[in-house]
């Protein structure tokens, strides 16, 4: 094996023509990395108006203030959860929050994880991750999730119409 090799073995010209195919690949292979564009809020008002909606909406979460979610999902609402299922009864989801989330969990956002994109006459798409903390297990390590919401603004109020929770 090595006798068919050996020839190679000093010619300067196989070693220029390999480090121009190495160059040549980590081109490629960098620029198939760099497609996907860094996020840059298209429109930052709006971007910071979802994250204060957010905001809003997680420190009613946080502090069991019902009142507030119940005026925060539009009678509509369509939640999926990954482990937990689809629901689209806005009471039942409500009394399943009270009962199941209320005083037990608690949700911390990711600071820069957060993106926002305009939807036409409609509102705004929200994508980020976030944690949650079980009060019952405050040893329980808590991994970073991803969510979606869908956000409809009527007569200047935000409504959330659908929830997608992956954990």
């Amino acid at each position: 094996m090595n006798s068919f090799f050996a020839p190679f073995k000093d010619a300067i010209l196989i070693k220029i023509l390999l480090a121009i195919l190495m160059f040549l690949f980590s081109l490629i292979m960098n620029a198939q990395v760099n497609e996907i564009q860094k996020y840059k809020a298209p429109n930052l008002e709006l971007h910071n108006e979802i994250i204060k909606m957010d905001s809003i909406y997680f420190a009613a979460y946080n502090n069991c203030d019902m009142k507030t979610q119940a005026h925060l999902y539009d009678e509509k609402i369509e939640f999926f959860h990954d482990k937990g299922g689809f629901a689209n009864d806005k009471t039942a989801l409500l009394k399943s929050l009270k009962d199941n989330i209320c005083n037990k969990v608690t949700r911390t956002l990711i600071n820069g994880s957060v993106e926002v994109y305009p939807i036409k006459d409609y509102g705004a798409i929200q994508i980020g991750y976030h944690k949650f903390y079980n009060k019952e297990e405050p040893n329980a390590k808590s991994k970073p999730s991803k969510f979606i919401v869908v956000w409809k603004k009527e007569n200047k109020n935000w409504k959330m119409t659908k929830v997608i929770s992956l954990h």
